[in-house]
């Protein structure tokens, strides 16, 4: 009997599983800019729409936007120099570049569909404009690699798959310690997802610092800020969804080398 429960729920556990594949594989499209084939659940129609909706609940989260116009053009200035020079510029993507009043957090992002935020607490750190448009670069590689609708797709995958796990592996007596294992697993594969894109946007950031004439040394030089401001107890990299500053300099500086070359 035992032998028969084991076997019915890992049945049901490889169902599970198949479809949850079946679905994350279906979702290939074209990534219009890059050409690259991506497993995404959104269309850029789609990016744009949830992006312009969810942008005034962004911001609203950091304090609303910085109440000094000039700032604000500055942050939009640098921003539309890289779109407009820049592959960006032949993306479906709306970008429109926004400066958050929270003066604490250190933070940058892109919502889908372009647009794209940075506090005061990490803008009043950069001291050069090209300091800047590297955060910025980085931030308009996100929306251009398309990554938040690769992420939504892949949360629906890791969550059919630990769906699937949490069936097979859960002891009946103790029903917590099959959902346990799950979650930490897709806890792992969750965040080996948000360094790899942290990476490639790195890299998207380089070449538009090259593309527009800017110093791409200046993204080492953020990285060199927010590795200081991270102070000696930053999360371990694997705890991270985000490379620790260190190791992205020397990713960055492959990168420089790189398209400098081509």
């Amino acid at each position: 009997m035992q032998r028969s429960r084991i076997g019915g729920r890992l049945l049901i556990g490889i169902i599970m599983a198949v479809v949850a594949l079946f679905g994350y594989f279906s979702k290939t499209q074209v990534n219009p800019v890059t050409g690259k084939k991506q497993q995404v659940n959104l269309t850029p129609e789609e990016e744009v729409a949830i992006g312009l909706q969810s942008a005034p609940q962004m911001a609203a989260e950091y304090g609303g936007l910085y109440r000094d116009e000039k700032v604000q053009f500055l942050a939009k200035k640098v921003g539309q120099n890289i779109v407009q020079n820049t592959e960006a510029k032949n993306s479906p993507y709306q970008f429109d570049f926004h400066v958050l009043a929270d003066p604490e957090t250190i933070n940058a992002f892109a919502i889908p569909g372009g647009q794209v935020f940075i506090t005061m607490g990490l803008l009043k750190r950069l001291k050069t404009e090209d300091q800047l448009a590297g955060v910025l670069g980085h931030e308009i590689g996100h929306v251009v690699g398309r990554h938040s609708a690769q992420q939504m797709a892949k949360q629906e995958l890791i969550g059919g798959l630990a769906g699937a796990a949490s069936t097979v592996m859960t002891d009946p007596n103790s029903p917590s310690s099959g959902a346990y294992i799950a979650q930490y697993v897709a806890n792992l594969m969750n965040l080996k997802y948000g360094r790899d894109d942290e990476l490639e946007a790195d890299d998207f950031g380089v070449k538009y610092m090259i593309q527009t004439g800017r110093d791409p040394e200046a993204m080492v030089q953020v990285m060199e800020i927010l590795a200081e401001a991270g102070g000696p107890n930053r999360p371990a990299e694997f705890q991270s969804t985000h490379p620790n500053p260190e190791n992205r300099i020397v990713k960055i500086k492959e990168a420089m080398a790189k398209y400098r070359n081509q």
